[in-house]
């Protein structure tokens, strides 16, 4: 699934960019710092709890964090960017990709049974492999991209929020993991809350940062141009 994400990814941004060869660069460089920042956020929010575990090798190999991978893809992009001299905003074609990207890593989970929800007797509740009731998170957060992926193309339609889509999208998403954590089977680090938690709220805030400085740069450049 995550193959088939990253192809997808790549065609879509292959056909939107027309082959440019800096920005095929960019989206190599989201890829380089997603896998890199997916795996460090794995390190620090969950991995190093794990050491004790006979497994830890395994488990240390092919942890990863979406959140991280968020943010390692963000770095990366703006790296990248900086050093091919692109200065044009390439956020709204990420805003399409990635909500495509972690739907499918979701459906993923699913099926290995991984990223499980709390056990629980509710109306919704999953049975997982050991036949144990679940929150169904994998199928929620699925359905959370769902709807993102819908909303991104409705604003895209109307001409809306134009060069800021993707710092909507961490802020959302961000808030939407802090939520949802508290239904995951994540170890708890502080407060009672997981390190994943304090990851969704520094992207949030990241997300909401970069679009009030964007916002403010295309109402300068507005009245630069004497628009209204």
């Amino acid at each position: 699934m995550m193959v088939a994400g990253i192809l997808i990814g790549a065609f879509y941004w292959y056909r939107r960019t027309k082959g440019q060869s800096d920005l095929l660069l960019i989206y190599l460089g989201a890829l380089i710092g997603g896998f890199a920042g997916a795996k460090i956020a794995y390190l620090l929010a969950e991995g190093w709890l794990e050491w004790q575990q006979p497994d830890h090798w395994v488990r240390w190999a092919t942890g990863k964090s979406v959140l991280g991978g968020l943010l390692g893809a963000y770095a990366g992009v703006e790296l990248t960017k900086h050093f091919t001299g692109h200065k044009h905003s390439t956020g709204d074609a990420f805003a399409i990709i990635v909500p495509v990207g972690i739907l499918l890593g979701r459906v993923g989970c699913y099926l290995n049974g991984c990223c499980l929800g709390k056990p629980t007797a509710g109306v919704f509740a999953a049975r997982d492999v050991n036949g144990i009731a679940r929150w169904p998170a994998p199928a929620v957060e699925g359905a959370f991209q769902v709807i993102m992926l819908i909303t991104f193309w409705l604003l895209q339609w109307r001409g809306l929020l134009r060069d800021r889509l993707f710092f909507l999208y961490l802020i959302a998403y961000g808030l939407f993991r802090f939520l949802h954590e508290f239904m995951r089977d994540t170890p708890k680090v502080w407060l009672g809350l997981s390190g994943y938690q304090f990851i969704a709220l520094a992207m949030a805030a990241l997300g909401y940062a970069m679009l009030v400085r964007r916002t403010e740069f295309i109402l300068a450049r507005r009245g630069e141009d004497g628009q209204d």
